[in-house]
């Protein structure tokens, strides 16, 4: 018979499994990331087994003293990380016993790696999850505290990237957190259906040992256990929850991310981003570039991959558990790791952010962007909307000809287009009254933007308190 293989489930087996796939099925290389959830989820499992009288008081004892001091050597860089041992769990189990005897064997009684890891995913995902929302508020604070301070900063609108109409640079700012506030949600909403404990299920069935889920579920935090252990075990639904709210946060912080650089740009010249947060160039020494924007920019197509490599990973597995699942840990850890950074460095920068107001003002003034509001001025003194439309493009038109904006041309030269045009249309062809007229809930007026963000902010804090 050939030498038997020394895996921890080596019984069946009569001879080693190759090096090559040792290697290629261990996962200990980046499982071992989940080394202080899978303590966590044992010391949890051990306290129920002795309360049920599986396990001593002694036998929790020895092995949740093994378990700390494990935790120790891990956090110092003493332990030994072994590929044979294939995971992070059969490597801290195997250290276990190596220090408190037979008994860290007896940790594994009424539990498999199949609800072990789902455990130990879940719990990281919850620990991370409370991480990153930390970020979020804080980045939404910022945009709050800014669009505050910008209230009456005046700048153009766009839409096709062409002006518009006049907005102040609070409002668009506002706009930024209203996206956030709705990844906040989903985040929360997410958080929900990763707290629950798969811990119980074991491989698949269940098991026959007189286990208390619910003191376990307690123990470690979770809102329940989960119902079915077949799908306790398979269900990956939660982390692929999470890489959709990572793939439109990432979306929504890109859409940022090309504003910034395009606002940063000579062409636009709209804001300054601290040195901080820019780099120069190797060979152009007037440059500013803009490389944490173009970054965050960048790496949302690396979380739109992990998302479709999660959705992939699933789509075809047969319940319940398969090795497959496997794969789903590079993935997530990734996508948790770039949306905490990208939210920490926006979190960081956008509250630094100084707007150029005169030339943000000046854009604002090219582009006729008070056009809207001539035609509004018109339908108000009884002129069909079609009518007013057809009034102002010729007087857009005259414009362009004569090189000067509404706000410069005189009463006689609006009037040679309407006879209805009197001297108060100039109170509404300035940037300052196109803004203010826009004064409900959700428009640019200045007040309305005080009161918008203070709501917001009002919101927020709701949030916090658990409201």
């Amino acid at each position: 018979m050939s030498q038997a293989t020394n895996q921890s489930w080596g019984g069946r087996f009569s001879e080693p499994t190759d090096a090559f796939v040792a290697r290629f099925t261990a996962s200990v290389n980046f499982d071992q990331r989940l080394a202080p959830q899978d303590i966590r989820g044992s010391i949890a499992h051990a306290t129920m087994l002795a309360r049920v009288g599986v396990l001593t008081d002694d036998e929790r004892d020895a092995i949740i003293n093994g378990l700390n001091e494990i935790q120790g050597e891990i956090e110092r860089g003493e332990f030994n990380w072994s590929v044979p041992l294939e995971d992070v769990h059969m490597n801290i189990e195997a250290r276990l016993t190596e220090k408190i005897g037979i008994t860290g064997k007896k940790l594994h009684t009424g539990r498999s790696r199949n609800d072990q890891v789902a455990t130990d995913i879940r719990l990281f995902m919850r620990d991370e999850i409370d991480v990153i929302e930390v970020e979020l508020k804080r980045l939404r604070e910022g945009m709050i505290e800014l669009a505050d301070r910008e209230a009456e900063t005046i700048m153009p609108g766009f839409t096709h990237l062409q002006t518009a109409q006049p907005v102040t640079f609070g409002h668009h700012i506002l706009a930024w957190q209203e996206m956030l506030a709705r990844d906040h949600e989903r985040l929360l909403d997410c958080r929900k259906r990763v707290n629950v404990m798969p811990l119980g299920a074991a491989a698949l069935a269940g098991t026959t040992y007189p286990i208390d889920r619910h003191v376990t579920a307690e123990l470690l935090g979770f809102d329940r256990p989960t119902e079915n252990s077949l799908d306790a075990v398979s269900d990956r639904d939660f982390a692929i929850e999470f890489t959709s709210f990572a793939s439109i946060l990432l979306m929504h912080l890109s859409r940022m991310s090309e504003e910034l650089v395009l606002w940063t740009s000579a062409q636009f010249n709209f804001i300054d981003l601290p040195d901080r947060f820019c780099t120069g160039s190797s060979i152009m020494p007037q440059k500013k570039n803009p490389d944490v924007p173009e970054l965050v920019r960048g790496k949302t197509g690396r979380v739109y991959g992990h998302l479709m490599s999660l959705l992939t990973l699933m789509k075809s597995q047969p319940l319940a558990y398969n090795k497959d699942n496997q794969e789903d840990k590079e993935p997530l850890f990734d996508a948790v790791d770039t949306v905490r950074d990208c939210l920490k460095a926006f979190a960081d920068m956008v509250p630094a952010i100084e707007p150029k107001k005169a030339s943000m003002y000046e854009a604002a003034r090219r582009g006729f962007s008070t056009a809207t509001d001539l035609a509004d001025y018109l339908v108000r003194k009884g002129v069909a909307f079609r009518d007013a439309h057809e009034i102002v493009g010729q007087s857009v038109a005259y414009g362009l000809k004569s090189e000067k904006d509404l706000s410069e041309m005189s009463l006689d030269e609006l009037k040679q287009f309407s006879d209805t045009i009197e001297q108060d249309v100039f109170e509404v062809l300035t940037l300052e009254g196109s803004v203010a007229a826009r004064n409900h809930i959700g428009g640019t007026a200045p007040n309305q933007v005080r009161a918008a963000a203070q709501r917001a902010r009002e919101a927020l804090s709701a949030l916090k308190a658990g409201a």
